[in-house]
């Protein structure tokens, strides 16, 4: 089975407070369909169903009409999900090798801000790719930008700020009109 319909199966099955009430139950030791209806007070045709969806997924496996957790199954989709190297943002092979070392550490690998960075040259490096996000010669709204900035940080005043005040970004002095500045040739 492929691993992400299996892991999004067993978060299904912990999503139903009574599924979990049921697992609650088989934590305890094994049971019959007819003692766990009776420990929960619900309908045996209720757990009937719940239990059902859960030997499906694998959480529980069923011998002769005794009911017991399937330990095994979820100590590995839990070990599948924690293990293992953790993913980074990998950032493109043209970039210089400092650019890249500060877009690794302060990115997530969806490239999210795990954090702005402190005032300083990591910061610009950070704006610079930030503000790729934005076309020139395009007029932004302040909603505008904060609904591009949210996708990087949920600071959005502080992510604003930066940019302006580092000029890859200007704006009108009420605020009503943004836009990406052009950088100086050399």
């Amino acid at each position: 089975m492929d691993e992400q319909p299996e892991i999004l199966s067993f978060v299904k099955a912990m999503a139903s407070a009574e599924r979990l009430r049921i697992i609650g139950v088989l934590v305890r030791g094994k049971a019959t369909q007819a003692e766990i209806a009776e420990q929960l007070g619900m309908p045996i045709r209720d757990v009937f169903n719940h239990l059902s969806f859960l030997a499906h997924v694998s959480v529980i496996h069923e011998t002769d009409g005794v009911y017991d957790l399937n330990e095994k199954a979820i100590e590995s989709l839990a070990r599948a999900q924690f293990e293992g190297k953790r993913e980074s943002f990998v950032p493109a092979e043209d970039e210089e090798e400092d650019v890249r070392k500060v877009l690794k550490t302060f990115l997530n690998p969806d490239g999210t801000l795990k954090q702005i960075p402190p005032q300083g040259s990591k910061l610009l490096i950070v704006l610079s790719f930030i503000v790729d996000a934005f076309a020139y010669d395009t007029n932004y709204t302040e909603k505008e930008v904060n609904t591009i900035l949210r996708r990087f940080h949920a600071d959005t005043a502080a992510l604003r700020r930066y940019l302006v005040d580092s000029g890859l970004m200007a704006r009108e002095s009420d605020g009503t009109r943004y836009w990406r500045v052009k950088k100086e040739a050399p």
